[in-house]
Parts: C-alpha cells; structure tokens; sequence
C-alpha cells in the first residue's frame, strides 16, 4: 500500500469516527468496560453487510483493540462460524438464521439491521412470483439463503416450491452469471449483485424488497453472536451491537463517506456499486421494526414449508436475546 493510499484510509477512517461521534454522544464514564477487547466477524462478498464492515473505529471507540475480518468465500460459512465460535458475531439472513437454531445451532440473535436488500430478478415473460411455476431458478445449494428466500416467497402465494419450481444450484458459474447468459430464468440477487445487474440492463426486477409487501416490512439481514460469547461477556456484547447500530445509521446517513470507507478498507472494489447498495437499502429501520416479528414470520414460513422442524416459538425461546436491543434503542433515541 502507498502512503498516498495509507494517507486517504486514515482519513477515511478519521472522518468515518468523527460522524459516529457527531450522531452520537461519547459514552458515559461510568459504563463498564467490556469483559474481551478481542472480536471477530466475518467477511463475505454480502456488501448489504456494511454495517458490520465499516464498524471498526465504532469498535475501536467501544474499547475493543484486537478487531478481525475472517474471509470467506461466501455467505455459505456464516451459520457454523457463529456456531462453533470462529467468529462471535455476524450479519445473517432471517430465515438462516432460523435454520440453525432450529437445528441446535449456539447462536444469539440479538438484533435486525437492515430490511430490503434482496431483488428478485426475471427474464421477459416473468412479472410475478407466480410465473416462476415451471420456471427454472438459480441458487447457489438447496438450503442457501436464495434457496430459502425464493421458497418463502413461492409458498407465500400458495406454489410448492419442491415441485413447482425447477431449482438450478451452482456456486461456479453463480446463479447470476447463469441468469446473464440466459441459462435459467430467474435468480435471487443479494448486493452487489443487484446493483450490477442493473447497470448491464440484465432481466427486470420481479422484487423488490424494499419496496414490496410483505418483504418490505420484515428485516432481511439480523446480528447473531455466538451464544456462549453473549452470556459470557454481556458488556461487550452491548458494546459489539451498538457498534453495529451505529455503523447502521451511518450507513443511512453518510452513504458516500461509507461507500468510500467500504472501498478503503477491501470490502469491495466498485465504489458506485457500493454507494448504490447504501441508497438502495433502508439502513434506517432498525429502531421501529421488530425483530421478533421478522424471526416469527420467517420461522412459521419455513416451517410451514417443512425447511425446519421446530416451532417459531420454540426458535424465538431458544436462540434470541433481545436484552441488549431493548436497552440500546432508549440510549440512541436521535
């Protein structure tokens, strides 16, 4: 890295640091200081994670000094990388999020973050998910976060999707090259992927999750952490959610300062895909949406469809923890 380019990441980030402080009062003194100064969160091609991304001065400002990023090739790792303990928290879709704690996964899901960051893509003769009958959809495994969304949806309007949908799954080529080169007519497109399509004028939005009822009024992405790491270190527990909260509401607020901070720190290499994907998505309902409405939806969808065994009750019971969240939304009323 040049210095030039060292210069403008320090910047990036002095100025990323300064909106948090501007949004937000400095914490009060008193408050404990958290139980580990060490966290770990993934880093997946999912750009509607930003929140989590850009959160390292927030971190840092929380009193957290050892901060990593674990690569990972795609979303795919998220479940049992929070379940196992190799990471301690991350950014995950509801309905997988669903899925493993219903399969006995150690997760927490503390927290929505974000709603509307996935768009349903068709080719011509596709207007409605009811078209997809007989259709062929791309997805990258049977159980992956398309696979489950695109399945909600179809049960939504009374299809079966084990039968009545036609399900390609391909990690190589992705579902989207497929869907580009019109190998398959539909696809589920997460950021930055529906940014890209888009701008190549590939098919035509089917969803849009932002914008269309019901997906609009549920979160899409939600902050789980490893549930030994919550009950054993509540403080930093609150610390690590606020940070993300506040990465949040600056990802709402400051959409250029994050999409250049996203560039600078090696989360992607398109700045105009970025800044897209922040303008696109509402990063500004975490305080009025509930969260249990979101897992209750998503766990009764999929368990109506069979995709998982337990009761949205019993999911709710077992694996979230809404303690932390309640206490943060009175703190950061602005």
């Amino acid at each position: 890295m040049t210095m030039l380019q060292t210069r403008r990441r320090f910047l990036a980030r002095l100025s990323l640091a300064g909106a948090a402080c501007l949004a937000h009062p400095p914490l009060a003194v008193a408050e404990e200081p958290p139980e580990t100064t060490s966290v770990r969160f993934m880093q997946t091609p999912a750009l509607c994670h930003a929140p989590q991304f850009i959160a390292e001065e927030l971190l840092r400002a929380e009193g957290f000094t050892e901060i990593q990023y674990i690569k990972a090739p795609s979303n795919a790792e998220i479940n049992e990388a929070v379940a196992s303990g190799k990471v301690d928290f991350n950014m995950h879709f509801a309905p997988q999020w669903a899925s493993v704690i219903d399969s006995g996964g150690a997760v927490a899901v503390l927290s929505g973050v974000h709603v509307g960051c996935f768009e349903l893509f068709g080719k011509e003769g596709i207007h409605s998910i009811a078209d997809l009958k007989g259709r062929t959809v791309g997805v990258a495994a049977l159980g992956s976060s398309d696979h489950l969304f695109v399945s909600v949806m179809a049960g939504h309007i009374g299809l079966d999707p084990a039968n009545d949908i036609h399900w390609v799954t391909s990690q190589s080529p992705t579902p989207a090259e497929l869907f580009a080169d019109g190998k398959i007519d539909a696809c589920l497109a997460l950021p930055p992927v529906p940014q890209e399509l888009r701008a190549r004028h590939v098919g035509h939005v089917v969803v849009n999750s932002s914008l269309d009822r019901p997906w609009s009024q549920y979160f899409c992405c939600m902050l789980a952490g490893n549930r030994d790491f919550v009950h054993k270190y509540p403080i930093a527990t609150k610390r690590v959610l606020r940070a993300v909260l506040k990465g949040a509401d600056l990802c709402a607020g400051q959409p250029e300062l994050t999409a250049r901070q996203l560039v600078n720190g090696g989360f992607t290499a398109r700045y105009d895909y970025a800044l897209q994907t922040l303008r696109d998505v509402p990063y500004d309902k975490w305080r009025d949406y509930d969260p249990e409405d979101t897992l209750r939806y998503y766990a009764l969808r999929l368990y109506e469809l069979g995709f998982v065994k337990s009761t949205p009750q019993k999911i709710i019971a077992e694996g979230t923890d809404w303690r932390f969240l309640n206490d943060l939304k009175r703190e950061l009323k602005a």
